[in-house]
């Protein structure tokens, strides 16, 4: 396992905490066994994550730290507004192209939150945190909210931007408005990051942090891959999906000789097989919701069979089969297309299962 910096992770107790470089995150959120956490790299570009009292504030907002945050923490921030219209905190950022900006909150005496990002469009997302729902999605803005328990949520809103300004979050008490009531909410933990969906918190403090891609892969004896015939599961929770997003493959360590389960950014769940450099097979899968999700491949000479979910997929009858020593989870090889998401578990055969037994392994 490799990973070139520290990285956060949900603990068995709900708390947000820190590995340290180098080491495999087991996250407990949604899953009391723990699955093995796999990110692509990415960089957190607001330099006071976790601190709301450098953000500037506009409209009769305030703020107080040391409040109790996620799974029992205590950096959380109680953010006030006065009644005044367009109560903010706001932070002035440029940043360009595909982002994602999030923030975990929480209802006090308001109910509501809203993200915005100035410039451009102007889009903004509201969030209700009384019942952990999505409100007004406007200015091209899409929006995601996730529990993490005792009230707390993290809220995402997601969209191209071409001309940023600044990130705004305004409290309230109704979809569709900008402040107007005294009150306050939670808050802790915010993120913007370049991508289409949003990743693990990456805490900074007073600059921007970045995070490196998780690698897991081991070389592994003849016996078990590098045969002529052989079987790939993996059970996963995906996140988010851009082209080539791997769940597992067996591969030389090149992008000449692999079999591999990946998704692309359509959100389809594939299996490929490349033997000298060439295609030996493509078995594309119908459009998946993000989530849990169940794949079996197997293969042997002239005879592929891909399943997910417990349905077949397809199958090819004309393929040869490359020689392969390293088994990778969440990545090709060597850091290259990354998976944003959770393993939960993942077999090897030595042998091509039959078409009954894929069905079984994959419900």
């Amino acid at each position: 396992f490799e990973r070139d910096s520290k990285a956060t992770v949900v603990n068995k107790d709900g708390l947000i905490e820190t590995v340290s470089a180098g080491m495999p995150r087991i996250d407990y959120k949604d899953n009391t066994e723990g699955a093995l956490l796999l990110e692509p790299s990415r960089t957190n570009s607001l330099p006071y994550s976790a601190n709301f009292s450098t953000w500037s504030a506009t409209g009769g907002a305030s703020v107080i730290g040391d409040k109790l945050g996620v799974g029992g923490s205590n950096d959380a921030f109680e953010f006030f507004s006065d009644g005044t219209a367009n109560t903010r905190l706001y932070y002035a950022l440029s940043n360009t192209g595909e982002l994602s900006f999030s923030v975990f909150a929480k209802k006090n005496t308001l109910d509501y939150i809203a993200l915005y990002g100035n410039g451009g469009s102007n889009p903004r997302v509201w969030f209700n945190l009384a019942n952990g729902t999505l409100g007004n999605q406007e200015g091209a803005g899409t929006g995601s909210i996730e529990s993490y328990g005792n009230g707390w949520y993290r809220c995402t809103m997601n969209w191209t931007s071409a001309s940023l300004v600044n990130v705004r979050i305004y409290n309230s008490s109704e979809n569709d408005v900008f402040g107007g009531t005294a009150g306050s909410v939670f808050m802790q933990y915010a993120q913007l990051e370049t991508g289409s969906y949003p990743t693990s918190y990456i805490p900074t403090s007073g600059s921007t942090a970045t995070r490196y891609a998780d690698e897991c892969s081991q070389t592994v004896p003849d016996s078990v891959i590098g045969q002529t015939e052989g079987t790939l599961f993996v059970d996963a929770d995906v996140k988010g999906f851009k082209n080539d997003s791997t769940l597992i493959s067996v591969n030389n360590g090149t992008f000449s000789e692999y079999i591999v389960i990946s998704g692309n950014v359509a959100g389809q769940i594939n299996a490929y097989i490349f033997d000298n450099s060439s295609q030996q097979a493509g078995i594309l899968s119908p459009i998946y919701s993000l989530g849990k999700v169940k794949c079996a491949l197997s293969y042997s000479l002239n005879s592929i069979s891909f399943y997910i979910n417990g349905t077949k997929i397809g199958s090819d009858t004309s393929a040869t089969i490359p020689t392969t020593s390293i088994l990778s989870l969440g990545s090709l090889s060597f850091f290259t297309a990354p998976l944003n998401g959770k393993i939960n578990q993942s077999l090897v055969y030595n042998r091509a299962l039959t078409d009954q037994e894929l069905k079984r392994l994959t419900q």
